[in-house]
């Protein structure tokens, strides 16, 4: 179990990596991460704040050494050589006094400056750092080691301090700065030590009377050592957040980018495997967009898996339709040669007559039903005022072109106003005209067939309801659903056979579900219960903007 497990995720991060959305998620999260590392690591206006307070604060220490070195370490000349000269001896007791001693396990020059005392040929006479080593009495203590996570921090932030990221040189150079201090000069400047750090020096000119008789250079790597521990404090951030980072991409890529590929692969597999319906429990069940995205996916699958079976059921039903009548006619011809009187070859051939009359009538109708499928699937909803047309409707029936026979095609009631659906008026008119047609082939002689329309409230939202009502025989209770099924043709008694095929209730309700709304059959009460006087077809459609 534990193997099939490890075996899934490590196909899972093999698709991963395959995948180009993830690809880009973790190169775009990565990209950020960089450009925000190497912008704290460029940034120059901390150095150059604190570069200048140092050179402040190392010439405001460089003269007052110097003031107390000329009074204290300085001799002015004798008799024997009027010559004022330094006292070395002096001048290096003289540093030691107000220099603090190195500090156990740190490093010279860590914390205060470095001052060195120079003669006029570059010999030194004195330096802070030597004097300290020299006249301690006891021996430091061995510097306490690191441990190991430290010191690695704290080397990798010196090599990310000394990246030559921004173009950097020295300004000056110790020589040069002695030079200019001879000459009377404050020199300073920026330049490397020979531990190699980069350092900020001030040198003035030690000066008794007009003679200069040595140069003091006051000397600080404070700067890149305060730039070299944020570096080290912000090397833990930077390395947990390439780790935040990297996890949030892993998630992002295995929650986006691997269902997004089961989707594609079960859709390839649909198409060769000649499968209809998607199933993606694991994708679908999902809270987010991409469980929705699975939920469409497989909700338009099935409706189109339905249409497939419908449309299987339908050309099964054409089939055993059109077999009828041709087994009729076949039997006809058949008995229609065998006959030898004319009166039953003429009676063959009314029945051929008829049953080409039938096959005409529903190939027709499945035609006119697949052309009404295809509009309403293919075309685009509009207001429409359904009110208007179903008043308009009736008065075609009652016109002198659209009456036949003896039943009458009335409007019951007021017409609605503002009764505004969104379809399509072809195919709802079609649905009126099977309504209307149907109620009349069911109506005696005399009859009626009443058409009302109004508009309901309720809780979902106002919706207009349309009633077609006749006089009929009205509908056995057990039927009130299968009169809206394919080629369903029970007729009452004494009706013209093969006057109907089947197909007009059930394309009305096509087409009614297809505009949201629905459509049922009722049978109208009598004066006795028992006694049914007709049937009501009502259509409910949900108005525009409900």
């Amino acid at each position: 179990m534990a193997s099939a497990t490890a075996t899934t995720r490590a196909e899972g991060l093999k698709a991963v990596a395959r995948s180009r959305i993830a690809r880009i998620i973790f190169i775009w999260n990565f990209a950020g991460l960089a450009f925000l590392v190497l912008g704290v690591l460029l940034l120059t206006e901390m150095r150059a704040g604190l570069t200048d307070a140092q050179f402040r604060n190392l010439r405001t220490q460089g003269e007052l050494i110097t003031n107390l070195l000329i009074e204290t370490g300085t001799v002015e000349g004798g008799p024997d050589d009027p010559n004022p000269y330094v006292n070395v001896l002096a001048v290096r007791a003289v540093l030691h006094r107000i220099l603090p001693p190195v500090a156990e396990g740190e490093r010279p020059g860590v914390g205060h400056p470095r001052v060195r005392v120079f003669a006029p040929n570059g010999e030194v006479i004195a330096d802070s750092n030597a004097i300290n080593d020299i006249i301690e009495e006891t021996p430091l203590a061995a510097r306490p080691e690191r441990p190991d996570l430290g010191r690695t921090i704290e080397r990798a932030a010196k090599r990310v301090e000394y990246l030559r990221l921004t173009p950097w040189r020295p300004t000056i150079s110790l020589q040069e700065e002695q030079k200019r201090a001879l000459r009377g000069e404050i020199a300073h400047g920026e330049r490397l030590n020979e531990a190699g750090e980069r350092v900020v020096s001030v040198t003035l000119p030690l000066r008794r009377v007009q003679a200069a008789l040595a140069t003091v250079t006051v000397e600080s790597a404070d700067v890149e050592r305060i730039l070299v521990a944020e570096r080290a404090g912000m090397i833990p951030f930077v390395v947990g957040a390439s780790i935040a980072v990297f996890l949030s991409s892993l998630l992002l890529a295995l929650f986006i980018a691997r269902p997004m590929r089961k989707l594609a692969a079960a859709a390839d597999s649909l198409r060769l495997s000649g499968a209809t319906r998607l199933s993606l429990p694991e994708v679908s069940k999902r809270k987010d967009e991409i469980g929705a995205l699975g939920q469409s996916l497989e909700a338009m699958t099935g409706a189109l898996a339905d249409r497939i079976d419908a449309n299987e059921r339908f050309a099964a039903d054409v089939s055993h339709e059109i077999k009828n009548p041709l087994a009729s006619i076949k039997s006809a011809v058949e008995s229609a040669r065998a006959a030898t009187a004319p009166e039953q070859q003429g009676k063959m051939l009314a029945i051929v007559a008829q049953d080409v009359q039938r096959l005409d009538r529903l190939v027709t109708d499945i035609a006119r039903a697949s052309r009404i499928e295809a509009e309403t699937a293919r075309g685009d909803h509009e207001p429409i005022d359904l009110g208007q047309m179903l008043y308009e409707l009736v008065r075609a029936y009652c016109g002198p072109d659209g009456h036949e026979g003896r039943v009458e095609v009335v409007f019951v009631g007021q017409k609605p106003q503002a009764a505004v659906v969104l379809g399509q008026a072809g195919p709802l008119g079609q649905v009126f005209r099977n309504l209307i047609d149907n109620a009349r082939s069911f109506s005696p002689g005399g009859g009626k067939v009443r058409v009302s329309a109004e508009i309901i409230k309720s809780k979902e939202g106002p919706f207009l309801r349309a009633v077609v009502e006749d006089d009929g025989p009205g509908i056995p209770p057990e039927n009130l659903e299968t009169v809206f099924e394919r080629f369903y043709t029970q007729r009452p008694k004494g009706a013209a056979f093969g006057g109907n095929s089947g197909l007009g209730l059930s394309i009305a309700r096509q087409i009614i579900i297809a505009h949201h709304g629905r459509i049922y059959a009722q049978t109208v009460a009598g004066p006795l219960s028992a006694n049914p006087r007709g049937a009501r077809l009502v259509v409910e459609l949900p108005l525009a903007g409900a």
